[in-house]
């Protein structure tokens, strides 16, 4: 069932603020409604994502760059892994039409990591990507992550100049010719720390990850990774009981 947020116990905030995501924009002569709801990739609203994004990455990447095309990546992980209180999936629509949209999964207790960012191929440079993304980071902050970690192929140089502009901090060297990796990481302060006004520059290092390594995540908590605790002390997240591989592809960019 499609949620828009703003209802009661909803994002409230993400509408209280002048964000553009229950604006109306001019296009052709005529107002279009945008509003964002929470959905799921099993929700009928969300296939037009899951179709641009399998058109879009086997395009740019070859259906055979993984096992299964970028369609079986799409359905790795589990789809409660992006819903409260681990994650979040979330569609922007223009008047009933789902025209953007992504999600986010815990990456450990701090940091959310962004997946599934996707915009109609027709309604770019509108700053509908842009829009998901803070939505994403506001929502991943309500659920008390401070830290967002994302992805990016290096086909897609769009997407590497969105981020930046969104102040995320690269894991790799700008300098170096973007082929070299598999892909290309980045992370953000949000939440307490981004309205502290933390400097991304602050975040700890991490290693550079060159195309074909495993560097700098094998090591990294995943769902399900971390030790239980103290006894008796509750966590703020319950992970899911199987681990990753440590050296399975999880710098898919999408």
């Amino acid at each position: 069932m499609l949620t828009m947020l703003g209802a009661p116990d909803e994002l409230q905030d993400i509408f209280l603020k002048p964000h553009p995501e229950r604006g109306q924009t001019f296009i052709g002569g005529v107002f279009m409604t945008d509003i964002v709801v929470r959905s799921s990739l099993l929700e009928p609203a969300a296939q037009p994502l899951i179709d641009g994004l399998v058109s879009e990455y086997d395009g740019r990447y070859g259906a055979a760059s993984r096992p299964g095309g970028a369609r079986a990546e799409i359905f790795r992980y589990p789809v409660s892994l992006f819903s409260h209180p681990l994650g979040d999936f979330l569609l922007l629509q223009r008047d009933g039409e789902t025209v953007a949209g992504g999600a986010f999964m815990s990456h450990d207790d701090e940091t959310a990591e962004m997946k599934r960012i996707w915009t109609h191929p027709n309604l770019r440079r509108q700053g509908l990507a842009r829009v998901i993304v803070l939505a994403l980071e506001e929502s991943a902050a309500q659920l008390g992550y401070t830290r967002s970690y994302l992805s990016t192929g290096f086909r897609q140089p769009e997407a590497v100049a969105l981020y930046l502009s969104l102040g995320y901090r690269p894991l790799f060297d700008t300098s170096a010719d973007p082929s070299l990796y598999r892909s290309l990481p980045f992370e953000k302060h949000i939440g307490q720390k981004g309205r502290a006004g933390g400097n991304n520059a602050d975040l700890p290092a991490r290693s550079l990850v060159r195309r074909g390594d495993c560097a700098g995540h094998g090591t990294e908590n995943r769902p399900g990774s971390e030790d239980p605790g103290p006894a008796g002390e509750p966590r703020r997240f319950r992970r899911m009981t199987a681990r990753l591989p440590a050296c399975t592809d999880d710098h898919s960019p999408f």
